[in-house]
């Protein structure tokens, strides 16, 4: 029965974002919302409500969960890399944006913490530290941080179940409204005619993404290119893992996508490359299978609310106020909106979730601006969190 039922599983996350991209090609609400939306939407609503509310079933559906989640980034992130540009990449403006990023998680963190640590009992300055940590890097960090200052395993559990939540109603919240509105409070790229011009092509490119993508992916001039494309990423994963094995004995996040991402854009330039046109739709592909099982592990009903209400109030008070802070932080020091939004996620959510609000904002550009600040994320993280829990 369990194999059946593996089986159907694995089907629904494969199948599910192809239908979903058919309503979006044929319904022009689905359009407006968007792919990727819709999908986190139905792996919430159907985890919780529908397919998995019986006892017993998390014991074979996690582990399909996270092979799933294990190995569509790693494959996807390469694929879209391909397809970028990245001659015209913004460096200071970049690095700009990652201090401005690291400074209003780190005071936003802090400020919280001495708000509601009379509600967070004794273990306030490592919570302060695990989540400044985990908002600079991602869960490695986290798990890192949890080992580093001892924190006690309940606390873990429920810092890294509210950071689950609160990160995918961020992450809504950004796909809904909160990118138009950072697009009319901050100032637009500023390009020269040639590089306008050429962002231009690139955005009307990006916006047929539910309407056009992945047309024409099996046919004979497209498929077999697409899979040399996907033999390549496969490669490039393979290469970064056994590097990540080969130095730490283990699976190593930062050494994972460090060598993905150099990889990838070393082989951007090469000219096949260049020629494998739908490269960039099948890593979308990934991406959209890997927000429909993210979205299907979040287990609103293991949460326990009660217990923890303070600390699920500092959580959503250091993503969001972090979010706002950098924002206003963007307007003085002239950063563009798109580069400010990419850096938030990055930092907030990991280099994973890049590409997907990249292609929410129709601007490819960010992508190698995102996933380097997420890389250096990860990297300072931990020294962050353990410095600022042991000065509090």
């Amino acid at each position: 029965m369990n194999l059946f039922l593996t089986v159907v599983i694995i089907l629904f996350y494969l199948l599910v974002p192809a239908a979903v991209v058919w309503l979006c090609r044929h319904a022009h609400w689905a359009e407006k919302v968007g792919a990727i939306l819709i999908l986190y939407f139905l792996g919430i609503i159907l985890a919780n409500l529908l397919v998995f509310p019986f006892d017993g079933a998390s014991e074979w559906i996690y582990p399909i969960q996270d092979a799933l989640t294990s190995v569509t980034i790693p494959l996807a992130l390469p694929l879209i890399l391909f397809a970028c540009d990245f001659r015209e990449w913004p460096v200071k403006k970049a690095l700009g944006s990652l201090l401005i990023g690291l400074f209003s998680v780190l005071a936003i963190t802090t400020s919280g913490y001495f708000l509601f640590r009379e509600h967070l009992g004794e273990q306030a300055p490592s919570i302060a530290g695990m989540i400044v940590g985990v908002y600079t890097g991602g869960t490695p960090n986290l798990a890192a941080l949890k080992m580093m200052l001892g924190v006690d395993e309940g606390t873990y559990v429920l810092v890294n179940s509210f950071d689950m939540l609160v990160s995918f109603i961020y992450l809504i919240m950004l796909m809904s409204f909160g990118i138009r509105l950072v697009r009319k409070f901050l100032p637009n790229d500023s390009l020269s005619a040639g590089q306008e011009q050429g962002k231009l092509e690139t955005d009307q490119k990006m916006a047929q993404s539910e309407t056009e993508m992945y047309r024409g992916i099996f046919t004979r001039k497209h498929f077999l290119p697409t899979l040399k494309a996907l033999g390549l990423a496969v490669l490039i994963a393979g290469i970064g893992l056994g590097l990540s094995l080969l130095i730490t004995g283990g699976i190593n996040m930062i050494i994972l996508i460090l060598t993905l991402t150099t990889l990838a854009i070393a082989a951007s330039f090469l000219p096949a490359v260049k020629k494998w046109e739908k490269c960039y739709d099948a890593g979308m592909y990934l991406v959209l299978i890997f927000s429909l099982v993210v979205a299907s592990m979040v287990d609103i009903r293991s949460l326990n609310f009660h217990e923890g209400l303070w600390l699920l109030i500092y959580i959503a008070f250091a993503i969001f106020g972090s979010f706002t802070l950098q924002i206003l932080l963007g307007k003085i020091f002239k950063i563009d909106a798109d580069t400010s939004v990419i850096t938030s996620v990055a930092m907030i959510n990991s280099p994973l979730f890049v590409p997907m609000i990249a292609d929410s904002m129709k601007n490819r550009r960010v992508i190698l601006t995102g996933i380097s600040i997420g890389i250096i994320g990860y990297a300072v993280g931990n020294y962050i969190g353990v410095i600022l829990s042991k000065l509090l």
